[in-house]
């Protein structure tokens, strides 16, 4: 008997779009790959999705994106319901959702990150809240969502009056200048590996949100272009990293190189699973089909209960 599986996407986060392709692309490689599959456009009332996940399903593929669907709320539903899912667990989750204490995590491991100050938006608003450039962020959104650069000379406030919609509270992070790299990491514990080390570089003057998903935003190299040490460091961090925060499955971590340290911008625990994202191209670079990324994900899935 084909084994059954619900496929999560859409949700109501800022990436709502992005995990319905994500998710249409992993329901269609698990159909391939001879699986029995449920797509549910996941919505904010519980009820429905609650009726789609009876009878249960053998696994659930998570496919959602940002908030709700990746910082824990979907992962503790699961849980109890006793229905093993892909990607990190509810704590996993959670912790690498909110910046501050995903750094706090880092640097309790001796992994290096930018120095960063928690601000209010009317501290952002009212001037530098530290010395130019930094990066403002939301403090739990994913895909560089509400993300911007202040660099010096620049005459615009960072948060305009009316278009910030992420909190009155954000982060406001030193700028590492130099080379962007992305790591895959899958497992858990002594059993977690790296795939590759890719280096991403955009025209758009940082990895923004469209650079990360609109055809030609971005290029990859894979494997990246650095010295042999460097290389090892960025798949040794990423790994600590994973570990660090407890997460399972598959996760991604970002990091920037000013040429001297590598920094540990965060890790990804729902990477993008679109036909541009990094992951499959690193499975993909190691000789692992999609089909085969996404069935080892569904093989390897767990709750907590």
């Amino acid at each position: 008997m084909r084994k059954h599986v619900a496929v999560l996407m859409g949700g109501w986060s800022a990436e709502r779009e992005v995990s319905l392709v994500s998710g249409a692309a992993c329901a269609n490689a698990l159909k391939n790959a001879g699986y029995q599959i449920t797509a549910i456009d996941v919505q904010r009332d519980m009820g429905p999705l609650l009726t789609r996940l009876y009878p249960k399903p053998d696994a659930v593929f998570n496919a959602l994106h940002g908030r709700f669907g990746e910082d824990g709320c979907v992962q503790g539903l699961l849980d109890i319901l006793n229905l093993p899912y892909t990607h990190s667990g509810l704590l996993a989750s959670a912790l690498a959702m909110d910046k501050p204490m995903a750094k706090a995590v880092f640097e309790a491991q001796g992994i290096p990150v930018a120095p960063h100050v928690i601000a209010t938006r009317d501290q952002v608003l009212a001037g530098d809240a530290m010395p130019r450039p930094y990066v403002i962020k939301p403090l739990n959104e994913g895909s560089s969502v509400g993300v911007h650069i202040v660099r010096d000379g620049d005459n615009h406030k960072p948060l305009d009056e009316g278009g910030w919609t992420y909190g009155e509270t954000v982060m406001v992070e030193k700028f590492i200048p130099g080379r962007e790299f992305t790591v895959a990491v899958m497992g858990r514990d002594e059993n977690a590996k790296p795939l590759a080390v890719t280096e991403i570089t955009t025209s758009r003057g940082f990895y923004d949100y469209d650079a990360k998903y609109v055809a030609g935003g971005s290029d990859h190299e894979i494997p990246a272009n650095i010295s042999s040490d460097i290389y090892q460091d960025a798949l040794k961090l990423s790994v600590r990293a994973h570990r660090a925060l407890g997460c399972r499955g598959v996760s991604r971590a970002d990091l920037r190189f000013d040429g001297e340290t590598l920094f540990m911008l965060e890790v990804n625990t729902q990477p993008g699973m679109t036909p541009t994202s990094l992951v499959p191209e690193q499975a993909a670079h190691l000789g692992m089909s999609f089909e085969d990324l996404v069935s080892w994900m569904v093989e390897n899935a767990e709750c907590d209960p």
